[in-house]
């Protein structure tokens, strides 16, 4: 697992070191996922966790709860709208420096959600978000999206860190037409003798990226207190696949970035955030 110590001064100036961007690349070509340490202020980390713990009991209360496989797993939409909104976070020089790099020019931010790990929870299917684009290929097509997780609080596997399994976005087994991204049992234990999963601990502050086609699954939150997880993904340029995020009017000026599109519709009405999700391969 390649975690990277971003230095203070790489922050500042908005320029990751040549050598922690090599190191950045190679960890999500070999393992499919990189952790970079301490690249969001935590002051505005723990403005939106206690913004979204607030929030999931409301979510919790709707009838159609926007579970993710079973009840210990919800989606959640960070609040869409000032002051809640930081551009470390949304904008991230270090997290543009690598997905620049990893996806070419072009790239575009077209998601902004989350997920929230409720104690009691019970583990997740392992599965990809997005499994390879075509069947039955001989090797997997490079890179065409990843995924920026951002925890609000510390994560380790007592609260349910995401377990991971390494080098599984080269694996071709799963793909975009078979409809299920579930991964067979099969599969998995062939897998675990060879590359074992893991569930890494990330700290507040840092923030985990990861190839869309990794699998992974959500696992048990053994505390009292839910886990949310803030989640973002940036697609290669052509990806078109994807629905605008929506913000209020009056934003605009905040997502100008040089490199990073964020496919974005700018409102005049409330954002109803809180339910824009849906259940996901959930059954009661």
């Amino acid at each position: 697992m390649v975690a990277l110590d971003i230095m203070p001064a790489e922050v500042a100036s908005g320029r990751m070191d040549p050598a922690h961007l090599k190191a950045a690349l190679a960890g999500l070509r070999t393992d499919g996922f990189v952790v970079l340490n301490d690249v969001i202020h935590r002051a505005h980390l723990e403005v939106l966790r206690d913004r979204m713990l607030e929030d999931v009991g409301q979510i919790l209360a709707r009838k159609d709860a926007p579970y993710n496989f079973n009840t210990g797993n919800v989606q959640q939409d960070p609040p869409p709208f000032p002051p809640y909104l930081f551009r470390d976070v949304l904008l991230n020089e270090m997290v543009i420096a690598v997905t620049r790099a990893l996806l070419g020019p072009g790239v575009k931010n077209s998601y902004y959600s989350g997920n929230t790990c409720l104690p009691g929870s019970q583990q997740q299917p392992v599965h990809p978000d997005v499994g390879q684009l075509w069947p039955d290929l001989e090797t997997a097509s490079p890179p065409f999206g990843v995924v920026v997780n951002v925890p609000v609080v510390d994560m380790d596997p007592a609260n349910g860190s995401t377990q991971l399994w390494p080098g599984t976005h080269r694996d071709t087994t799963v793909c975009v037409q078979q409809g299920d991204i579930k991964v067979p049992e099969a599969a998995l234990a062939k897998r675990r003798e060879t590359a074992p999963p893991l569930q890494p601990a990330v700290r507040c502050g840092s923030v985990l990226i990861r190839d869309i086609r990794l699998w992974h699954r959500g696992m048990p939150n053994h505390t009292d207190t839910p886990r949310p997880m803030i989640a973002m993904i940036h697609w290669i340029r052509w990806w078109s696949n994807d629905e605008p995020i929506l913000f209020p009017k009056g934003t605009e000026r905040f997502f100008a970035h040089d490199t990073l599109k964020t496919n974005a519709r700018f409102v005049d009405a409330p954002i109803p955030y809180l339910q824009h999700n849906q259940a996901y391969d959930f059954h009661k």
